[in-house]
This record gives C-alpha cells, sequence and structure tokens, in this order.
C-alpha cells in the first residue's frame, strides 16, 4: 500500500502505556458514588454523568504517559489511514449534502476505557457511537498476521476502515435504529441485525478503498488479496471452528467469511453507498 506520502490525521490520541483511572476530585461522595455503582456491577461513567444537559462530563482521567518513540511505524501508518478515510468520507458526505464530522482513532495497549465501558485488548479493534471514537490496540495487528494468518499493510488497512463504516453508520443514524429495534428482537434476530451492521461497515471499507485508490491511487498489488484474505480470516465460521470445532450461525454477530468478503468487494467494485444496503438485502 503507498501510504508514506500520505497526511497525517490530527485525530489521534495515543494512550498507549497509559492505565485508565478514575478521577476523584468530586470528594468522598464521589468516592463513595464509585465503590456502590463497581459493587453492584454498574458502570461508574454512568453514575459519574455531566449536568443533566445531555453532554457527559469526563468522569475518566488519562494521566499523562511516556514521551512518544521517535520513530513508530505502525502508529504513523494507522494516522495516515485515518487522514485517507477523512478525506474520502468528506467528500462523499459532501456529495449527499450531508456533513462529515471526523472520528478520533485512540491507540490504547492492554485495556482502555471509553464511554462503551472498560474494554481489553481481547475485544480487539471497536468503535464506541457515544464518543464517536475508534479504539485500537496495535498489537491485534501481529494477531491477525499470526493468529489469523492474514498479514500486510493493506489488511492493517481494513480493519481501521471497517472501524470507520461503523463511524459513518452512527453519521447516518443506521445505528440509532439498529440500537432501537434489538429491545424488540429475540436473540437470534438482534444476532442478524449485528451481522447486517458489521457487514454494511465491511461495505462501506470497501468504498473507501475504491475512492481513496481513484484519487490517491494507494494500492499496490497484492492490497486487494491481502484485505480479502483478512475479511475471509475474521469470519464468524472460520473462528467458530477454530475455537469450537463447528460453527453456529444463530450466534453470528459479524457474517461468514463469504459474506464479509462480498461486501467488501461490493464496495470496492462500486464505489457506491447506495450498494450498501446489507439490510435491504436478502441473506446478507
Amino acid at each position: 500500500m503507498q501510504w508514506q506520502m500520505g497526511r497525517r490525521s490530527s485525530n489521534v490520541q495515543d494512550r498507549r502505556g497509559i492505565s485508565p483511572g478514575i478521577a476523584v476530585g468530586g470528594g468522598l461522595g464521589t468516592i463513595i458514588l464509585v465503590l456502590a455503582a463497581l459493587f453492584f456491577g454498574i458502570d461508574p461513567s454512568v453514575i459519574l454523568q455531566g449536568d443533566g444537559s445531555g453532554s457527559a462530563s469526563p468522569t475518566l482521567e488519562q494521566r499523562p504517559g511516556p514521551a512518544a518513540a521517535k520513530s513508530d511505524p505502525l502508529a504513523d501508518f494507522t494516522s495516515v489511514v485515518l487522514a485517507d478515510t477523512e478525506d474520502t468520507w468528506r467528500e462523499l458526505f459532501r456529495q449527499m449534502n450531508r456533513e462529515y464530522r471526523d472520528p478520533t482513532l485512540v491507540l490504547f495497549s492492554g485495556r482502555v476505557q471509553s464511554a462503551c465501558g472498560l474494554a481489553g485488548a481481547a475485544a480487539g479493534p471497536f468503535y464506541c457511537p457515544p464518543d464517536q471514537k475508534l479504539y485500537l490496540d496495535l498489537t491485534f495487528f501481529r494477531e491477525l498476521r499470526d493468529r489469523f494468518r492474514a498479514p500486510g499493510d493493506f489488511a492493517q488497512a481494513y480493519v481501521i476502515a471497517h472501524e470507520v463504516g461503523h463511524h459513518v453508520q452512527t453519521l447516518l443514524g443506521i445505528s440509532d435504529k439498529v440500537r432501537s429495534a434489538r429491545p424488540r428482537a429475540t436473540e437470534r434476530e438482534a444476532n442478524a441485525l449485528s451481522v447486517r451492521q458489521e457487514l454494511q461497515a465491511d461495505c462501506f471499507a470497501g468504498i473507501w478503498a475504491y475512492h481513496a485508490n481513484r484519487a490517491r491511487q494507494i494500492l499496490e498489488s497484492g492490497d486487494v488479496e491481502e484485505a480479502l484474505n483478512a475479511a475471509a480470516a475474521i469470519g464468524d465460521d472460520r473462528i467458530q471452528r477454530q475455537t469450537r470445532g463447528t460453527a453456529t450461525p444463530d450466534s453470528f454477530t459479524h457474517g461468514t467469511s463469504a459474506q464479509r468478503v462480498r461486501w467488501f468487494k461490493t464496495g470496492l467494485s462500486s464505489g457506491d453507498v447506495r450498494q450498501c444496503d446489507t439490510f435491504g438485502s436478502k441473506g446478507a
């Protein structure tokens, strides 16, 4: 992937080497509330919300960590990919008469606190709609290469673009519709909704690749194969067979390898957001 000359994003927060800590500046009462929340299994951030205006006040602080290394090619790479998604989606939203709001990419190590709760590296990369941030432990890329046998920088770019796809869903109101439908759904129906949402994010990742390559010629020989290999490697059916020995379709939440490949290719070949209607497609 041709990325070295690309623009770097200013929307990257590096929290690597920083342990998430609770801000207790509110005094004894705040400490008691936090302890009570933890005792009853409640996310403390739910209690430590803002002033009722609808916007959450920061309840967790990240203490400054060690100075960043002078040379960090992988972090540099993620910044370039994020910037490229910004350029692509800003233009696509402009064409839809909408405004694209850039997400923030948070790099962390071990575990991280988000508006969606405390998460560990084992959860993999994720997007949190309430704070509109992407969270990524860069060691996942090593796991992608070694465990999932999906090496390559464009495989890594696909992962980032997929999470940005969830941000696009949030801005378009799709995530809210899915969230509203969940309480009325059975577990099987909720899983099916999740699959369609994930497949659409795969399609949006393909759309980014289509437009980024047309505008900036980022693709090199073998790049598309790297992304398709990554999409196939993290299909629910393949992962379940590797870990359980069998696949249970009703429990799928991200889609099969074939589905993930098909929808990424749909976005990559069309470049058309309208072609990513996984919710209206029979059988996804």
